[in-house]
């Protein structure tokens, strides 16, 4: 039992960005399941201290809510470090904060490209980066967890979304690149990469598009948020120290096709 407990979260402290709904939301409930102190950071102010308030009162660890844009890097700077102090430090971040938008490549505008891109790869940029100075600071060997896609590695029917997959390629490479830059600080960056999960963001996209997701997926069914936490567990603990710059695939074998 001895090498197990190299899994156990058990008073780190991690930040989970997006954290007020869906993957995010689900995530930080069983982090603090597993003994972690929570910070949940998230536009939706109220959406968010809900949420600490539910992984507070179920799993009785310490959380915090913090109303933060990942796209305004002072902004991320403070909560980072507001996050740190409030918790006595910082371990892990969960880097999950993300939005999609679809349509035709010709026909999306140059704000939308810009939205996306500037949430899901400058957010994800600000946030890690931000967190490497903290450890820096506190001389911690920390983990950086982002949440990619398979949409980074494959292009996605019948669905149009040039800007999400762009965007999500990017987060893949970009874990790759922090990894051996920080590698020598010991702080260690990989990626998810999830395929169709039920979220609040999929049940909102049309049914004929689920249905023709389901019926490629192997497993003829979307996953579940609860089946990319053991991954996130996994990355942020001892049980993986040798790991980083690792992309993980988690989409029930829709990219094996």
């Amino acid at each position: 039992m001895k090498f197990m407990k190299k899994f156990e979260l058990k008073g780190k402290n991690i930040l989970v960005t997006g954290g007020a709904q869906g993957i995010g939301k689900c995530v930080a409930g069983i982090l603090g399941e597993c003994g972690a102190n929570v910070g949940i950071i998230d536009l939706q102010a109220d959406a968010a201290a809900r949420t600490a308030e539910e992984i507070r009162v179920t799993h009785k660890v310490k959380v915090a809510s913090f109303k933060c844009n990942v796209t305004d890097p002072d902004m991320v700077d403070k909560t980072i470090a507001a996050f740190s102090s409030y918790a006595g430090g910082l371990d892990a971040v969960f880097n999950n904060a993300g939005i999609v938008m679809h349509g035709a490549a010709e026909n999306v505008s140059s704000e939308d490209w810009k939205r996306v891109m500037d949430v899901n790869i400058n957010g994800v940029f600000y946030v890690a980066r931000a967190a490497a100075r903290q450890f820096i600071r506190e001389n911690k060997k920390g983990s950086i967890v982002n949440t990619a896609s398979m949409s980074g590695i494959i292009v996605n029917l019948p669905q149009c979304q040039a800007a999400y997959n762009t965007s999500k390629a990017a987060v893949i490479h970009l874990t790759k690149t922090l990894a051996v830059e920080w590698a020598d600080k010991g702080i260690r960056v990989n990626s998810i990469s999830p395929g169709y999960i039920r979220t609040e963001m999929t049940a909102a996209v049309r049914e004929e598009w689920r249905k023709y997701w389901e019926n490629i997926i192997p497993f003829k069914r979307m996953g579940t948020p609860e089946e990319l936490a053991g991954a996130v567990i996994y990355l942020m603990s001892d049980a993986s120290t040798y790991t980083t710059g690792l992309n993980m695939v988690i989409d029930g074998g829709f990219t094996c096709i």
